[in-house]
C-alpha cells in the first residue's frame, strides 16, 4: 500500500453541512459538496455545466462565525466550515426573494403558459409560498418574435443570466448580454437589436434549452412540448476543460 503524502492529506477539507460531516475538494463549493452528499439547497441561475454568478440569492445559507449569509454557488468548502442550508432564517429570505421576483415581472402562474413547466413556480410550491406581500409592478414589457425559430418574452425573464452564459461560453456567440441597471435590467441580443436580425447568433438553441421559466421557447410549440436537452452542458465544459489543460 502506497502512502498518502502530506500534501494529498491536505487537500481533502472536512466539513459539516446540516450537521453531517462530509469531505470535500478544495476546489468545491458548498452547493456541490451539498448535491454530492444528498443534500438540497434551492437554486434559479446555477445550472451545471455553466460558470457560477450568484444571481438569484436562493441558494443563501448559514456558515458558523458569519455574520451574513453566503451564496453556496459560489462559496468555497474550507476546512471545519460549519454549514446550516436550512432554517427559518433561511427559509424567509428564500420567499422574500421569490416572492420579488414575482411582483418585478409579469408572473401569473394561472394564466401562464409556461404552468406546471416552470422551475420558479416549482421552487415556490416547495417553499410553501401561496401568496405574494408585495404589490405587483405589473412593468411593461416585451415580447420579441422576430427570430424565424424562436421567440424571447421579457414578461417572463427573471435574470438568472443562464442564456447571456451559455451563448458565450458554450457556443461562443455572445449574442445575448444585459443592459440597464437594477429594476431596469433586461437580456438583449447584439446592441439591443431584435433577435432576428443578429447577426451572431447561430441559431443553435442553447439559450432556449437552459432557460428556467419559458421566456425564451420556440415557435409552434407550447413549453410543455420543448424537450430541454440539458444534458451536452457538463459534457462540453468538460471536455473543454480537458483540452486547455
Amino acid at each position: 500500500m502506497i502512502p498518502l503524502t502530506a500534501g494529498k492529506a491536505e487537500a481533502i477539507k472536512t466539513l459539516t453541512i446540516d450537521e453531517q460531516h462530509v469531505s470535500a475538494r478544495p476546489d468545491e463549493t458548498i452547493l456541490e459538496v451539498a448535491r454530492e452528499n444528498g443534500i438540497n439547497i434551492p437554486t434559479l441561475c446555477e445550472l451545471r455545466g455553466l460558470s457560477k454568478v450568484g444571481a438569484c440569492r436562493l441558494c443563501l445559507v448559514e456558515v458558523k462565525g458569519s455574520a451574513r449569509l453566503l451564496p453556496a454557488c459560489v462559496t468555497r468548502v474550507e476546512e471545519g466550515m460549519e454549514v446550516t442550508t436550512h432554517s427559518d432564517r433561511l427559509q424567509h429570505y428564500r420567499k422574500a426573494i421569490l416572492e420579488l421576483l414575482f411582483t418585478e415581472g409579469n408572473h401569473v402562474c394561472s394564466v401562464c403558459v409556461s404552468n406546471g413547466h416552470c422551475e420558479m413556480q416549482s421552487l415556490a410550491q416547495t417553499l410553501e409560498i401561496t401568496h405574494v406581500h408585495y404589490s405587483y409592478r405589473y412593468p411593461k414589457q416585451t415580447v420579441d418574435a422576430s427570430h424565424e425559430r424562436f421567440v424571447v418574452d421579457h414578461n417572463r425573464c427573471v435574470l438568472c443570466t443562464r442564456c447571456v452564459r451559455v451563448c458565450e461560453e458554450v457556443e461562443g456567440a455572445h449574442t445575448w448580454d444585459l443592459m440597464g441597471r437594477g429594476i431596469n435590467a433586461q437580456v438583449i441580443t447584439d446592441l439591443n437589436e431584435p433577435w432576428g436580425s443578429s447577426q451572431t447568433c447561430t441559431g443553435c438553441g442553447k439559450c432556449v434549452h437552459v432557460c428556467p421559466t419559458g421566456a425564451l421557447s420556440e415557435k409552434g410549440k407550447s413549453v410543455a412540448e420543448m424537450l430541454k436537452r440539458r444534458q451536452f452542458l457538463p459534457y462540453l465544459t468538460l471536455m473543454r476543460e480537458d483540452w486547455s489543460e
